[in-house]
């Protein structure tokens, strides 16, 4: 399976002292009108759009928050122990305040405790609680807030659990915190341990273990680190905002948040200085040339920063006024990565080769993993982690479109430009996920799991966004063949069903009203399809065409049904295998026993989409069961080892895959002494 150079999880106005055209530019270049859409988009109700808030502003908000944090614990039904801390407020046009919270309980931080209070202060003084988004409803109440293991313990599994996972030269980033675990709905007091190393290709890794404080074992971790994968290389003569001081410029972009782009000069941490240059004409288009890279980063900041500013009036990633900053040929590692310590995105130096991720659309991928982290966060599961993934290409591709550069169109491809494959593909698809593949184009249970594991030795694999990015191409584009700036698009459905387009724009502003109102750190899926529908209900009303066709892209990605529940797609061709295969015992002493398999030939298939798995095997013991697909890649079915007999049906996307040749089921014991056979199993296309 190839995997993406993006890593999960869990980122121009000219003046005349120094915004200036890096060069001439030519017709249709950056900075001219966005284009058109393809789509109209429906008219949003102007109470529910976000008001743009100064710095200032923003800080008032938050001061007031925290100064009615206790008011507003009791008023939402929090318990004693717990306080709020308030991390985030937003505002719309209608006065109401959305003001993201974490938790405490006994003054450890609650780690799948955020909530966002919805609240109208135009009716009382403080305001009245209109509505509450939880991560989580259960009730926080721990016997004893002292934990029964140490935190050295915690240190140890944490520093093992990264060498497994490939991180080089890891060291504990200080002690273990204590914390409350409640992201998985049953709160237990646990230690985070954060491990700073380095992965295989050379990238920073910054992994957060969760381990119980009871008995030790591991709850959650997720890497911090995010990662993707002038005369500029990917976006032609751009107009670069700098600083101009006596006669030499700086790559400091005054009307961007003073965003900084720095040379790393090879270097692995820490910034080193401020690109500068004696004519403000940034490098000459040659991607090879350091001064062009440069001048692509600080293009891809400065139109990141237009567009949440000028689209979703957004003032810098935090809403702070902050531009951040870009570290360009950072040493050792070939692709892009955003950290939240240094609200930076850096830029390898290539690692040996000519290919240079600072093109556009990676860039505002990278950024936005920024806003993510100030607002949802979408770091504490596998789902939520891949719904991190896509909001940022969601809105690479916004930004992208919103840029209207004739030299870098706007499209539903990522990291398109860069040529990492070096055949001319791009990163991902949004229309067709799966044409990567690797991605499913549909939800299916199990997919977190699936998408969990780690090859030691190698970059984290990256969960998947694929369902996400296709219910956002169906919402924007719709269903079907269409072509849109010149390039070709044929998007299907899990039930064979059209979906009408509500336009990009729209799909746009219901995103991030879904991810910066209604969702938090573990949103799954389903979780994202319920904050998205209340997005649509704020915006264009629950009875509208809108609010009906989110619905019905979700249910063609087999997440949630569609309006009226239509009839789904009837089942395609089935194969089975109903020979018993014996599974040879687990010798004990930790070691599995030898995998059993029973294969399927699979012919005259030609689209897998989602297939039914049903499987029957008698067995006493844990058992692992995969089914491995004719190219090798693996699909883990049985991720739960209880014991009991296995007689269940599981529902995959296999659609990344040439469908026709042999498929097995691996079935393998993990303990001694039990016995049993494989009875036999069925795909159903």
């Amino acid at each position: 399976m190839r995997r993406s150079p993006f890593r999960t999880s869990v980122c121009a106005a000219l003046v005349a002292t120094g915004a200036v055209l890096a060069a001439a530019l030519p017709s249709g270049a950056a900075g001219a009108a966005p284009a058109a859409p393809s789509v109209p988009a429906p008219v949003a109700r102007a109470g529910a759009l976000p008001v743009k808030l100064s710095p200032a502003q923003h800080a008032g908000l938050l001061a007031d928050a925290t100064a009615a944090r206790a008011a507003t614990a009791r008023a939402i039904g929090l318990g004693g122990k717990e306080k709020l801390v308030a991390r985030n407020v937003l505002k719309d046009a209608d006065g109401t305040l959305h003001t993201r919270y974490e938790r405490t309980y006994g003054r450890l931080p609650v780690l799948g405790g955020d909530l966002v209070v919805h609240t109208d202060p135009a009716r009382t003084a403080r305001g009245t609680v209109k509505g509450v988004t939880r991560a989580t409803g259960t009730r926080i109440a721990l016997p004893t807030t002292v934990p029964a293991r140490g935190p050295a313990t915690a240190t140890t599994y944490a520093l093992a659990r990264a060498g497994k996972d490939g991180s080089r030269g890891a060291k504990a980033a200080g002690a273990p915190r204590a914390v409350v675990w409640a992201a998985d709905g049953r709160p237990v007091l646990a230690w985070e341990t954060v491990v700073d190393g380095f992965l295989s290709d050379g990238g920073p890794s910054e992994l957060h273990v969760i381990t119980d404080a009871a008995d030790g074992t591991e709850l959650h971790r997720y890497d911090a680190v995010k990662r993707g994968s002038g005369n500029t290389q990917y976006s032609g003569q751009v107009p670069l905002d700098s600083l101009q001081n006596g006669s030499t410029y700086s790559l400091i972009a005054t009307d961007h948040g003073a965003h900084k782009t720095f040379d790393m000069n090879h270097l692995s941490e820490r910034p080193r200085a401020v690109f500068t240059d004696a004519d403000n004409v940034w490098g000459d288009g040659v991607g090879t040339t350091l001064q062009t890279q440069a001048a692509d980063a600080a293009h891809g900041a400065q139109v990141t920063w237009d567009y949440y500013k000028g689209v979703h009036g957004r003032n810098g990633l935090r809403n702070d006024g902050d531009g951040g900053s870009s570290w360009v040929n950072r040493g050792g590692f070939n692709g892009a990565l955003w950290q939240d310590r240094c609200q930076c995105v850096s830029y390898g130096d290539g690692h040996g080769t000519t290919t240079f991720y600072t093109s556009v659309d990676i860039a505002a991928h990278e950024m936005t993993h920024g806003l993510t982290a100030e607002t949802a966060r979408l770091n504490l599961s596998r789902e939520a982690e891949g719904l991190n993934e896509a909001t940022s290409d969601i809105f690479a591709a916004g930004v992208e479109f919103h840029t209207a550069n004739t030299t870098d169109v706007g499209d539903y491809l990522v990291g398109e430009r860069v040529n990492a494959h070096g055949n001319g593909t791009p990163l991902r698809y949004m229309d067709r996920p799966a044409r990567d593949g690797a991605s499913p184009n549909y939800w299916y249970p199990g997919l977190g799991a699936a998408y969990g594991n780690v090859t030691p030795g190698h970059v984290r694999a990256a969960p998947t966004p694929g369902p996400a990015n296709h219910w956002f191409y169906l919402a924007a584009e719709g269903s079907g063949a269409k072509t849109i700036n010149g390039v070709a698009y044929d998007s299907p459905t899990a039930d064979g069903l059209p979906v009408t387009a509500i336009g990009r724009a729209a799909a746009e502003r219901i995103w991030y009203r879904a991810l910066t109102v209604y969702m938090t750190s573990n949103t799954d899926y389903a979780g994202a399809r319920t904050a998205t529908l209340a997005a649509a209900a704020d915006l264009y009303g629950v009875s509208s065409p809108t609010y009906t066709r989110v619905m019905d892209a979700w249910g063609a990605v087999n997440v949630g049904t569609r309006s009226g529940n239509p009839a789904p797609r009837p089942p395609g061709p089935a194969f089975e295998n109903l020979t018993d295969v014996p599974i040879p015992d687990a010798p004990g002493g930790g070691t599995s026993g030898a995998p059993a398999f029973s294969s399927i030939g699979v012919s005259g298939v030609t689209d897998p989409a989602l297939a039914r798995i049903e499987v029957d095997i008698v067995h006493g013991g844990m058992l692992y069961v995969d089914l491995v697909a004719p190219d090798g890649t693996v699909y883990k079915l049985k991720d739960i080892y209880d014991g009991a007999p296995v007689a269940a049906t599981y529902t995959v996307d296999l659609s990344p895959e040439a469908p026709n040749g042999t498929w097995r089921l691996r079935v393998q014991d993990t303990t001694p002494g039990g016995v049993g056979h494989i009875s036999g199993w069925r795909m159903t296309f």
